[in-house]
């Protein structure tokens, strides 16, 4: 009976650790899909402005909002793939030679990983209410406006993801870790 009780949480913990990957790389596609439009929209500004002398309004706000909105709905699948910046030279020569520091040490990067997104997150989400109460916009009033807490809501979300990304990887070093020990 014991085993059919861990075969059940290892079938649950399997449907939501792929739940949880189809999540990050569906916010991965839907950047992906924003870069394209946002470079349709560009092109389409550029040809404007050189045919017709017209630019189209507001591009410049939406390609700056754009930016913010894109980065945090992908860096979850660069942190998922090891695609994040840092520098792994030293850590594979220490994980070489003494895998079990080694480990410890991914741990503590993914756990740091993880709070600095957490700080980001307590610290936007204020910002989102904020924007969202006293409809904050960027552009100009007459020319074009846009409405910030969309790309507020999308730094919220990006940062719930991107915390829990580190987690899992968190888990898994220490997997690793009590592995090798």
């Amino acid at each position: 009976m014991n085993n059919n009780f861990v075969e059940s949480d290892d079938i649950s913990s399997n449907f939501f650790a792929h739940g949880f990957s189809a999540l990050v790389a569906g916010l991965n596609s839907v950047g992906t899909g924003w870069i394209f439009l946002l470079m349709i929209l560009i092109n389409t500004d550029v040809l404007s402005r050189y045919l017709f002398n017209t630019p189209i309004q507001g591009v410049t706000e939406i390609v700056e909002l754009s930016i913010v909105g894109i980065v945090f709905l992908q860096i979850s699948d660069a942190v998922r793939a090891g695609r994040l910046t840092r520098s792994d030279g030293l850590y594979r020569q220490i994980l070489k030679r003494y895998r079990v520091f080694g480990y410890f040490m991914d741990t503590l990067f993914n756990l740091a990983g993880s709070f600095f997104f957490l700080c980001i997150l307590f610290g936007a989400v204020p910002r989102l209410i904020e924007a969202y109460d006293r409809g904050y916009f960027s552009g100009n009033e007459g020319l074009f406006v846009i409405p910030v807490w969309p790309i507020r809501l999308i730094l919220v979300v990006g940062c719930i993801v991107v915390a829990m990304q580190f987690l899992v990887l968190a888990w898994d070093s220490i997997k690793n870790l009590r592995a090798s020990t």
